[in-house]
């Protein structure tokens, strides 16, 4: 039989155990009986991404896999699990997002699919699935085989190995023995080949293009019910594997290829080659015939022997190790009578004759088993003749629940016991040997009529019984309930807003904050004041109004009120303002009365205009005509002391027209001459003028 290990698997597929488990007849099980299912996920350069599950309606998860953090680059996961009757999910995961796009990367593609029933139930040959993505379908009963009668039991030469249904054929047991009538060992009661136990074989696995068998290919190698898968993981043209197979027996090969990767069939192919170098079976590339088998049979060797002629007693000198059928021996002398002991035992004189020293023969060979632990141990026997069998302790009844064939010396025998067997099922009998189909499996379920997830055909709860919860269970409302089954109308929708009742914008209405608030901020929030603040959004009563003017405080025109420059100030120029000065300054603002340079009005002795330097001598002539057309008199004195602030007592007056009536300063204060300040001339005729006495 081909050696089936579970270690083995890392590195192949285990779709073949799905195949063998599906020969049982699942309409044996009854309701509670689940199909075991293959899942398939190849991967791509990063399997430590890869997650999936495989979920009930209820969202129960089943099954699990990934991530695959210590597996190799693109190796192939195969795993076999049953899977309840009815609706499930299957749903792959990648943390990275890319799903399994390897290519977009310098890699390969990977893909999924799960196959139950020979039937592929989800096929994943996109892999551009981003994060996730959900197969739904149904699992079901796998139909039962058709039934092949036969014998079932390869005890007799009758055995069909083929056969399901037993059809009481088996009459002729098999003894094991060399059948050849040639051969030195030759047994007249065997009836078949007693063969080496096994042998191996060497497969190769071919790919025409190069790149390795993708999306699930598998090549199965089947021999007596037993199963070794192959998957051509790495790529390469070639790949060598070694099969142990029975020497003796037949032999098939299945390519299978799934649906969803038939287009690499022509690319693969296999040969698988015996011992002794020839080739048992051959498919070269290009392969387009998926699921079909190739059969042949197996031969290494069996344990017949041919005659090899001489001399078998090595004290003889003629002796050769490698005989097995008996010629003449030559010896020295001594006992040649083979029917005693000491048969050829006297060795002292050395010559090569077959001469009998009849002294030397004593003691008879009783031939027969000599062990004493052996079932037919002789105690007579003094010679063993290799016939020793051993002792097999069992029950001898035909009838008998532990009847043993091979036994020869009987031990306790059990009668037949009928019930269930099968410990998973609720009426297991533990006293029972011998299965009834009685048995009742477990359904696990709730079984609660007033739970959200009652089953009603559970027959065993399972503890999963879910209470109704009532409540809001859309969960784009804003007092969604994820506690809650079932809805009971009491959603509310969300309303956002500034919830923060200190903010400025708060919204009493609003159940859903969104970042909004805005903090009070108060200031001038009126555009046309001179402070005002854009920032702010709460008046605080503290604008300003602007007030335009002149803000230089050395301008002619400065405004001590204005707070906005509106560059209307006027530089002070100081100058004489009197037009009738020989230096009037017209563009001066500020007159600067002593500058001022005047005609004296009156004829010099040279008949020439005298202009005065002398603004008081000036201002005495201007007023005083009389001191021009006259001499210089005292009133003229006195009016010039007057004019310097050198008088004391009230302005002389003569009689003339314009007289000086008062000297005021800027506040209207009655006041003598002061240098240095403004001052305003009051005359009689009603006229001012305004001087700064220097």
């Amino acid at each position: 039989m081909v050696k089936f290990a579970w270690d083995y698997v890392k590195n192949v597929t285990v779709r073949s155990l799905l195949f063998l488990i599906l020969l049982i007849p699942s309409l044996l099980f009854g309701q509670g009986y689940c199909e075991n299912t293959l899942i398939n996920i190849n991967l791509d350069q990063y399997p430590q991404e890869t997650t999936w599950d495989i979920q009930d309606s209820l969202g129960n998860i089943i099954i699990s896999g990934g991530p695959y953090t210590n597996v190799p680059n693109y190796e192939p996961q195969f795993i076999v699990n049953c899977l309840p009757v009815g609706e499930l999910s299957f749903t792959i995961y990648d943390l990275y997002g890319d799903g399994l796009q390897g290519s977009i990367w310098g890699g390969q593609d990977g893909s999924y699919y799960v196959i139950q029933c020979d039937d592929t139930l989800v096929y994943g040959g996109d892999p551009a699935f981003g994060y996730d993505t959900t197969h739904v379908f149904m699992s079901d009963l796998c139909p039962p085989p058709p039934p092949v009668p036969g014998c079932l039991d390869d005890d007799y030469l009758e055995y069909n190995p083929l056969a399901n249904v037993s059809d009481s054929s088996c009459s002729t047991l098999v003894v094991y023995g060399c059948t050849d009538s040639t051969m030195y060992n030759y047994d007249p009661l065997a009836n078949a080949m007693d063969n080496i136990a096994q042998c191996t074989y060497d497969l190769i696995l071919h790919d025409l293009i190069g790149n390795g068998w993708v999306f699930g290919t598998v090549l199965e190698i089947y021999q007596d019910g037993d199963t070794t898968a192959f998957f051509m993981t790495n790529g390469g043209f070639n790949q060598a594997f070694t099969v142990d197979l029975y020497a003796v027996g037949e032999v098939s090969a299945k390519l299978i290829i799934s649906q969803q990767a038939q287009f690499t069939a022509v690319e693969c192919g296999f040969t698988l080659i015996s011992p002794d170098g020839d080739t048992s079976i051959s498919v070269q590339p290009p392969f387009i015939q998926p699921f079909l088998c190739y059969e042949g049979l197996t031969y290494c060797g069996n344990t017949c022997e041919e005659k090899i002629y001489g001399c078998m007693d090595s004290t003889a000198y003629n002796y050769i190790d490698t005989a097995n059928v008996s010629e003449p021996c030559y010896y020295y002398p001594g006992c040649i009578s083979p029917a005693y002991l000491e048969y050829h035992n006297d060795t002292a004189i050395a010559y090569y004759t077959d001469i009998n020293i009849q002294d030397s023969c004593e003691t008879l060979a009783m031939f027969g088993c000599t062990d004493s632990l052996s079932f037919n141990y002789d105690s007579l026997a003094n010679v063993d003749n290799g016939g020793c069998l051993p002792v097999v302790m069992g029950c001898m009844d035909g009838f008998a629940f532990n009847y043993n064939v091979l036994a020869n010396t009987p031990d306790t025998c059990i009668p037949f016991i009928y019930g269930c067997t099968n410990v998973t099922a609720l009426n297991y009998d533990s006293l029972a040997n011998t299965d009834d189909n009685s048995c009742i499996f477990p359904i696990f379920g709730c079984m609660d009529p007033l739970a959200l997830n009652f089953m009603p055909q559970a027959n065993v709860d399972d503890g999963s019984c879910i209470d109704v919860v009532y409540g809001c269970t859309d969960p784009t409302m804003f007092n969604y309930d994820q506690l809650a089954n079932v809805d009971n109308g009491s959603c509310i929708p969300f309303v956002y807003g500034c919830t923060d009742s200190t903010a400025f914008n708060y919204n009493p209405l609003a159940n859903a904050d969104n970042n909004s608030c805005v903090s009070y901020i108060y200031g001038c929030t009126d555009p046309s004041a001179l402070n005002y603040s854009a920032a702010a959004n709460t008046e605080d009563f503290s604008c300003i109004a602007y007030v335009y003017g002149c803000m230089d405080s050395l301008a002619l025109n400065y405004d001590s009120l204005a707070n906005t420059d509106n560059g209307s100030c006027i530089t002070i120029i100081m100058g004489c303002m009197d037009q009738s000065a020989y230096n009037f300054n017209a563009n001066a603002n500020i007159n600067d009365s002593l500058s001022c340079r005047y005609s004296a009005g009156c004829i010099t002795g040279d008949s020439i205009p005298y202009w005065l330097n002398d603004p008081c001598y000036a201002w005495v002539i201007d007023i005083d005509n009389y001191c021009c057309e006259n001499e210089w008199d005292t009133v003229c004195q006195a009016t010039y002391n007057y004019c310097e602030g050198t008088w004391v007592g009230p302005l002389p007056i003569r009689g003339i027209e314009r007289t000086l009536i008062s000297i005021t300063d800027i506040l209207g204060r009655e006041t003598k001459v002061i240098k240095n300040k403004v001052l305003f001339f009051n005359f009689s005729d009603g006229t001012v003028q305004r001087k700064i006495i220097k």
